[in-house]
């Protein structure tokens, strides 16, 4: 039953979605009450991502050991390829999340999509295929999640790809929207290039594609840190980690409730939980933990300092988001996967909560930029309070869920650091541990910096009259809050208990490494308060000084990679055109004309009128006679 009901988690959006697609678009200039078709989108979409929730809770309710199911698919001489679903604690924690997720920004996107804010405006004509999209997005981390195949893991992974081109590019009425799709689906393709040479890797040495045998088999040490290195390729592309991670700001051109599905449960965390689910491989290559551990460390600062400087509110989420990652994969690096599971579920409450938060602020105001935002707080104050509780649980004030789950990484890389506990060198536990501290401040900085500047001060936009969203869009920003809130609890819980336990009653140890962290959020939010207070329209990428006109363009990794790569990469595509049409063509088409010429010049020969032909014919018995006589003479 539970195998049967591990094949049906993704199968029922998948269902869903495939239907979806068979519905027209919506008629051009129809209102919501007259739309059947978007009516049809919406009931299949939302019990899509309904099923699957009802599935996922199903199966972590029932517990129980490990499950492990499979059928032999293709077997290639030897080397199998099996169907099948492997489900345990952390599975079924992770559908819970998706699918939870999945359902309230379908549900959201009901009134998010609309011409306007009421029911009787023209809709988005669209919709349908966009409401199926996200149900294939759902179903296809969803097989991520439950695949006991490398190969249909990697089907889900690559179809997340296709689903986020499209979905990012949603709106045709926003000119970068189709730049910014092609920019993540070319991104995430150059690191799913390593990913799939790791799963062949893999596969041929194990003799097996499925994961329990993969994990089961003794790979040499070369192949599995070869394996290992390539498979984080992949990981740094989907999860936006320095530094395949340019993509992901610019994805804030799709809809505000696609960037909530993104950033918060799906593709950036397919990513981090491709890892958990492989760990025992991980463990035995310590030269991959420490390419992991660099790579977190330098992802989490960048992230966090790119945020403080930008204005556009999505933009700013959408950095915290590069540097909540690097939370996770620091956590993995330092060799601990529960840690970095905790913050997964964890930042999937809270940062889908600030998304939707912010669409509704987004879609009350017209606008994303914060310095056109300000006292929104007494019109809009359903929509602040949720967002005060995301973005405390992002900063990690206690007891929100942030607080615990960052807290668990911070002790994680504490732990490798002082004691050298993790699989990888010492050194990337230091190099982890402070850069998560000093991300700690830097995160409590910017979002402080965003609540103040989107609600509180003085209106900027007296023109404009805010309110809190209608009750589509209210209600799941409510329930989101709930687990944002109190999902730390499971910190008291096994087996995310172990950060409480407090050996030999050594509380003068325990206490530092509580109050550290609280110390630096206080420090970053008393910064971000006074500077405000301050100067309360300063422009935030002149807060930093020098710095900031680098954090706000992202560092310029973008310059650098169209120097280093689009630019070669183009530059080599011009010189092979080149030669292409000058020497193979022009071999070609030179050998043609020269053909075609001399044609040409005996067809003139023959077409002499006959008076010429007649001499030439005399002239030439003339000539052969003259030759046979000299020859003859001389013989």
């Amino acid at each position: 039953m539970t195998g049967l009901l591990g094949a049906l988690l993704p199968a029922v959006p998948l269902v869903a979605g495939l239907v979806g697609l068979l519905l027209p678009p919506s008629p051009r200039g129809a209102a919501t009450g007259e739309d059947s078709a978007r009516r049809a989108a919406i009931g299949l979409g939302v019990a899509g991502a309904a099923g699957a929730l009802l599935i996922a809770v199903v199966l972590l309710v029932r517990g129980g050991p490990p499950v492990q199911t499979s059928t032999t698919w293709v077997d290639l001489g030897g080397l199998r390829v099996t169907l099948g679903v492997r489900l345990d604690g952390a599975a079924a924690l992770v559908a819970v999340a998706v699918a939870a997720v999945a359902l309230a920004v379908q549900v959201y996107s009901v009134g998010y999509l609309r011409r306007g804010p009421h029911d009787d405006v023209e809709v988005d004509h669209r919709y349908p295929p966009y409401a199926a999209q996200i149900s294939l997005f759902t179903a296809a981390m969803l097989l991520v999640v439950v695949a006991g195949d490398l190969i249909m893991l990697l089907v889900g992974w690559e179809v997340m790809g296709l689903c986020s081109y499209l979905l990012i590019a949603h709106d045709r009425r926003l000119p970068e929207a189709p730049a910014a799709a092609m920019k993540a689906f070319l991104v995430t393709r150059v690191g799913d290039v390593g990913f799939l040479l790791g799963i062949a890797l893999l596969g041929v040495s194990a003799g097996s594609f499925r994961i329990a045998d993969v994990l089961a088999h003794d790979h040499s040490a070369g192949t599995l840190t070869a394996a290992c290195l390539l498979l984080l390729a992949g990981v740094a592309g989907k999860s936006a980690q320095f530094p395949l991670h340019t993509w992901l700001p610019d994805a804030m051109a799709g809809p505000t409730p696609v960037s909530a599905l993104i950033h918060a449960a799906t593709m950036v965390a397919a990513g981090v939980y491709a890892v958990t689910r492989l760990y025992p491989l991980f463990e035995r290559a310590p030269a991959a933990l420490a390419v992991l551990g660099v790579m977190a460390a330098v992802t989490l600062l960048l992230g966090a300092l790119a945020a403080t400087a930008q204005d556009d509110l999505k933009r700013v989420l959408a950095w915290s988001t590069v540097s909540q990652i690097g939370y996770m994969t620091g956590a993995l690096a330092v060799g601990s996967p529960t840690a970095a599971l905790f913050h997964l579920l964890s930042h999937a409450a809270f940062k889908a909560l600030l998304f939707l938060a912010a669409g509704a602020v987004i879609h009350a105001v017209g606008t994303t930029l914060m310095s056109r935002m300000g006292g929104l707080r007494a019109t809009m104050p359903v929509t602040f309070w949720c967002t005060v509780v995301g973005l405390g649980a992002l900063a990690g004030v206690p007891p929100l869920s942030g607080f615990w789950s960052k807290d668990g990484v911070l002790a994680a890389a504490e732990a490798a650091a002082l004691d050298g506990t993790g699989p990888a060198p010492a050194w990337v536990g230091w190099l982890v541990w402070l850069a998560g501290l000093a991300g700690v401040a830097v995160t409590a900085w910017y979002a402080t910096r965003l609540l103040l500047r989107t609600f509180l001060g003085e209106t900027r936009m007296p023109l404009v009259h805010p309110h809190d969203p209608p009750a589509l869009m209210r209600w799941p920003v409510l329930l989101l809050a709930v687990p944002a809130a109190l999902l730390g609890l499971a910190a008291f819980l096994p087996p995310f208990a172990d950060r409480l336990a407090v050996p030999d009653g050594d509380l003068a140890h325990l206490g530092p490494a509580l109050l550290l962290p609280l110390a630096l959020l206080a420090v970053g939010a008393g910064l971000a308060w006074a500077g405000w207070r301050r100067d309360r329209t300063a422009d935030p990428a002149r807060v930093l000084g020098p710095l900031g006109p680098l954090s706000a363009a992202g560092f310029r990794l973008d310059d650098v990679q169209h120097a280093l790569v689009v630019r070669p990469v183009g530059a080599l595509a011009r010189a092979a055109r080149a030669g292409d049409e000058l020497v193979v063509d022009g071999a070609v088409e030179g050998t043609a004309r020269g053909a075609r010429g001399l044609g040409g010049a005996l067809a003139g020969l023959h077409r002499a009128a006959l008076p010429r032909a007649a001499a030439g014919v005399l002239a030439g018995a003339l000539l052969i006679g003259l030759a046979a006589v000299l020859i003859g003479g001389a013989a």
